[in-house]
């Protein structure tokens, strides 16, 4: 299509839906991290540690934000996470590797953006076809990692290696510190049988 972008579907901001919508998304973001606080703060109790301090990885969003040339514009992040100057994020990994918490550059090529994660090597379908339980389980044991719950299209073989997508954004982030999970807890997927 070049650059015809008729076929795409859109909400004009400036009209009552389009205001309820961002208000909609606004009270998601705001309950989705609230949910996030009560967990920490939950494991915290429980395992007798304090929470010290709370980075969020708010990906699949969007913000209203002032670009270099002065224009202000909605930026929707659909796999990226904001990595404006200063701005601390956290990039994880797979279930079973490392993590890392990142500062941003403020990259404006990048729109102040990087990856929310490893990304993905196969499909969620193709990781269902091609992944054991069985390869699953022995590398999250082999990494020391007890899994709680998560299906086979979060498996990390599914995943890229975060390290080299780390080092493919050194001029978005800035890396603070790596952490390596040891107990992972996600949505089980019903085809996971």
């Amino acid at each position: 299509h070049g650059n015809d972008m008729s076929h795409l579907g859109w909400l004009d901001m400036r009209t009552q839906a389009g205001q309820e919508y961002w208000l909609a998304m606004n009270l998601a973001g705001k309950f989705a991290s609230a949910n996030h606080r009560v967990i920490h703060k939950n494991v915290g109790k429980a395992t007798g540690f304090d929470v010290l301090g709370v980075v969020e990885n708010h990906h699949n969003f969007a913000w209203v934000e002032r670009l270099a040339d002065g224009r202000e514009v909605y930026v929707h992040r659909k796999g990226a996470t904001p990595a404006g100057a200063g701005v601390l994020g956290v990039i994880p990994g797979t279930m079973g590797d490392v993590g890392y918490v990142v500062r941003g550059l403020g990259n404006t090529a990048s729109i102040n953006s990087a990856s929310h994660g490893a990304g993905r090597r196969m499909s969620r379908n193709e990781a269902f076809k091609k992944i054991t339980k069985t390869q699953r389980d022995a590398y999250l044991k082999e990494q020391g990692v007890t899994l709680l719950g998560g299906g086979l299209d979060e498996a990390p073989q599914a995943y890229k290696d975060i390290n080299e997508v780390i080092n493919a954004q050194s001029e978005l982030v800035e890396v603070i510190a790596r952490f390596k999970p040891r107990i992972v807890m996600m949505t089980d997927d019903p085809r996971d049988v």
